[in-house]
């Protein structure tokens, strides 16, 4: 891909002395300080064969203990290891964000054993396209989507992070059609959503494919390439930030989610971006 040049998104931080402020304005936050250490035992799992099937991560709810995309030899072990994972960055994201005190709640922790490069999938679920983060089957209702990384891996994880999000919005939303009346109940009711789908899901999850959906887009785009070395760790708002994971193996990822309420300037949220260029609310 060979885009415009966009402005460097990457801030390096070594204490937490304004990551709140640099998140929220749309900044990838490279943690020089921290680490995440695999236990010897557990190199075991940095193979592809930890997969189940076709799956292309492993996923462990830390509510529930519920672990899914594993295969059957040593669940166990690869249910400690991401559930040990998912604890250590519930706490360094409490650290880095004291701000947002209890409001931060984790979601899914996310083991991601396999190559991104040269993956087979459909265009929707292509990772390797500019994108921002919507989810079809669980709204967030204006809520953000705050994501740790991790390369566990020996070979940099390579990004490609794009243009504001204001500006996709901008060249995106005037595509998109308003939400169907009645759609939202039905798309409950059909069990497609696991929550009531806004018309903030509606648009965002519309931009999401829309940004996949354009290979002229893909090309053209303000765009920069990201490597993030062996053993790095990284956070951003992945529904503000426009992003693509275009090679590595063997990532970690933990998800939060923040009311817009709790954020230090809520007008930064993409809920306060697009109802103020659709001129309505949304959720």
């Amino acid at each position: 891909m060979a885009g415009r040049a966009v402005e460097p998104l990457v801030q390096t931080m070594e204490d937490t002395a304004g990551a709140v402020a640099a998140l929220e304005e749309g900044r990838i936050l490279l943690l020089s300080r921290l680490r995440f250490e695999l236990a010897e035992p557990e190199r075991r799992y940095l193979s592809p064969a930890s997969l189940a099937g076709t799956a292309k991560n492993i996923s462990f709810d830390p509510h529930s203990g519920m672990l899914r995309g594993a295969a059957m030899a040593d669940r166990g072990g690869l249910r400690e290891m991401l559930r040990r994972f998912s604890e250590w960055g519930a706490g360094e994201m409490a650290r880095l964000c004291p701000d947002y005190g209890g409001e931060l709640r984790a979601g899914l922790a996310n083991f991601r054993p396999a190559e991104i490069a040269g993956r087979a999938s459909s265009w929707r679920k292509d990772d390797t396209r500019l994108h921002v983060d919507a989810f079809p089957s669980r709204p967030m209702q204006g809520r953000r989507i705050l994501r740790l990384f991790v390369n566990a891996g020996t070979a940099p994880r390579v990004w490609r992070a794009g243009e504001p999000f204001e500006r996709v919005a901008q060249t995106f939303l005037p595509r998109l059609r308003a939400p169907l009346a009645g759609s939202s109940w039905l798309l409950r009711c059909l069990q497609v959503t696991r929550e009531r789908r806004t018309p903030y899901d509606h648009f965002m999850l519309g931009i999401h494919d829309a940004m996949k959906g354009d290979a002229g887009y893909q090309a053209a785009a303000a765009q920069t390439e990201v490597p993030f070395a062996p053993g790095a760790v990284w956070a951003c708002y992945t529904d503000l930030v426009s992003h693509a994971a275009m090679s590595g193996q063997f990532a970690f990822e933990q998800t939060f989610y923040l009311p817009v309420s709790a954020m230090r300037d809520p007008a930064r949220a993409p809920l306060r971006v697009l109802e103020r260029l659709l001129g309505r609310p949304l959720a």
